[in-house]
Formats: structure tokens, sequence, C-alpha cells
């Protein structure tokens, strides 16, 4: 196949999955007790751009409750998405993902700390809980690299084993913390750190764009350098990639990717397992298509994990990281299975 026909299958495959995530938008927006049309939907957002909003009842259902849990499933799926093609592409390893790493571990025993400490703060449009669960992802992604560095390098087996090792520790700590608080707010905590995008507004959506632009826009600019780290290091560096000073950087941004999204959302486990295999099947591994394409499947995937969320208990709501560590769960059983005698 032509590098031009390629190029146009993966432009319409990307199309499709654009116009799917608008459909999946709208289907959501109509997902709960109030049944509102797409027109009825469309006037109520117009309505906001043009500035003349009024207070009505639909307004208030679609422009405060639905409409922000639909943005930030867009971005918190595209988030963990990048994250993850990020983190498969750097270590050449189907398994890698930014909570493997010790990301979301950090996150939660950040977050968790706060709480226990009762601290009310907000810096750079982020509370004190979500700020903490983002240095906790960050500190904890920069201690596993620190351990798994030999000899200035950093071998991938040693980085998922050391991050498997630091993350059951950090949960460890947080269970014990979880422990100590009363049974009602230990109840909304553990809500939390299974991830859920209920009662989430526009604050939290506010919160998590910047890092999701910055995150997704690095990543862009370096993917010519994934691509050519798909050669090898060895070729990489005589093609005139930094090897190391790129795999920080973007192992940073996976990093960072994840632990923003975790602290809007909580632990929304798997999507960056998931999604980039999946897209690597549809556009293949060029990162010039692959990154669009799991910016624009994991918002998808997400969009349809929070219906199946509000759709599964008639009435209630049960935790999106549920829905989602079920399916990631059969998934990564499946990779496990592929890659059974292979050397990882």
């Amino acid at each position: 196949m032509s590098a031009k026909t390629t190029s146009a299958r993966a432009g319409l495959i990307l199309t499709v999955l654009g116009a799917l995530v608008i459909v999946s938008a709208v289907i959501s927006a109509n997902v709960g007790t109030a049944h509102l049309t797409a027109g009825e939907i469309a006037r109520v957002i117009w309505n906001h751009l043009a500035g003349a909003a009024h207070p009505t009842a639909n307004d208030a259902i679609v422009w405060n409750l639905r409409l922000p849990r639909i943005v930030l499933a867009m971005l918190v799926g595209a988030s963990l998405a990048t994250a993850g093609a990020l983190m498969q592409s750097l270590f050449n390893n189907p398994m890698a993902d930014p909570f493997v790493v010790g990301a979301s571990s950090g996150a939660a025993l950040g977050a968790v700390v706060v709480i226990s400490m009762d601290v009310q703060a907000t810096l750079f449009g982020l509370n004190a809980m979500c700020f903490a669960a983002l240095l906790g992802g960050l500190g904890v992604t920069l201690l596993v690299y620190t351990l798994s560095r030999r000899a200035g390098r950093v071998p991938i087996a040693t980085l998922l084993l050391t991050g498997i090792a630091i993350g059951g520790i950090m949960q460890a700590v947080t269970t014990l913390l979880l422990l100590q608080r009363p049974g009602s707010e230990l109840h909304e905590v553990i809500g939390w750190l299974m991830g859920s995008l209920a009662y989430r507004d526009w604050p939290h959506v506010a919160a998590l764009l910047p890092y999701t632009i910055v995150g997704i826009g690095v990543a862009m600019a370096y993917r010519r350098d994934l691509n050519v780290l798909a050669l090898g290091e060895e070729a990489a560096h005589s093609l005139g990639v930094n090897v190391e000073r790129t795999k920080v950087l973007l192992l940073l941004t996976a990093s960072l990717l994840a632990a923003a999204s975790v602290a809007v959302s909580g632990i929304i486990a798997f999507v960056g397992l998931i999604v980039p295999h999946l897209m690597r099947l549809l556009v293949g591994p060029n990162h010039r298509f692959l990154l669009p394409a799991c910016i624009l499947g994991g918002g998808l995937i997400l969009i349809w994990a929070d219906i199946a969320a509000r759709l599964i208990i008639p009435g209630g709501e049960i935790p999106i990281g549920i829905v989602t560590s079920v399916l990631g769960s059969g998934f990564f059983l499946y990779l496990l299975n592929r890659s059974r005698g292979k050397v990882v």
C-alpha cells in the first residue's frame, strides 16, 4: 500500500472517528431521567454560545450537568489514550501504560494525603486534592525512573517491574490512610478513587484543559522521534535522536497527562492500554495518524463507558472505573496470552 493510499485511508478513519465522537456526545447528552431531543440540546448550547441563555430546566440539565461531563470524558479519554500510546512506543511494549509505572497510585496517594490533612486551597486552577494528585503522579514516575537507571540507561523490564513494586507500596500506604477516615468520608473517597465523572462541572474541565493541551502538544511535536524510536534505540541515535532525553521528556509528558486526569476524575484504568492497540490496528503505527486517532478514540470509548456507567443500574450510577477495568482486564489477559513465550 502506497504512502498516499495509507494517508487517505487514515484520514478517512479519523473523519469517521470524529463523527462518531459527535454522535456519541449527543447520545450521552440525552442519557438520564429527563429525555431531550437533539434540537433542544443544540438550542441550549447555541443560546450559551450566543450569550442568550435562559434559566430553564433544560438549560440546567444540559449546560450545567451533562455537557461538562461529556467534555471531561473526551479530555480524560484523550489524555489517557495519548499517555498510553507514548508509553507503548517509548518502551516498545504492548503492556506499557502510565498506570503500570506508578502514575495512578502516586496520584491517588497524593490526593488521599491532602484529604487526610483536610487542606483547603487552590493552585493553578486545581484544588488542593487535585494538585496533590498531580504532584504525586509525577513524583512517583520520577522516582521509578531514577531507581530503574542502570549505567545511564533505563532497561524496559526494570522500569516496569520497579513501577509495579513502587505502585504496590503507594497503594498500601493509601489503604492505611483510608482506614483512618470516618465511614461517610471513606465511602466518598473510595468512590473517587474508583473513577467517576459524576458531579463534575466546568471548573474541572478548565482545570484539566491546559494540561491536556500541553501534553498532547508535546506528543505531537515528537511524533517523528517516536517513529524513529520504533526502529530501535541504536538506529534512533544514529539518526540524530537524543534517545535518553527524549525518553525522559515523553515519560514525564505521559505521566503528566495521566496524573492530571486522575486529579479530576479519579482512577480510570486501562484506557491507555486498550485504545492505542485498537487505533494501531485501524491507522497503523505511524504516530502522525496514531496520536490523533488515540485522541479521538480515547474520547469515544470514555463517552460510552460513562453512558454504560449510568445505564447498568437503573436509576443509579456506578463508577466509570469499574466499566473500564472490566473491559481492560479482559484485554490485558488477551495481550498476556498473545505474548506467551515472548521476551518482554
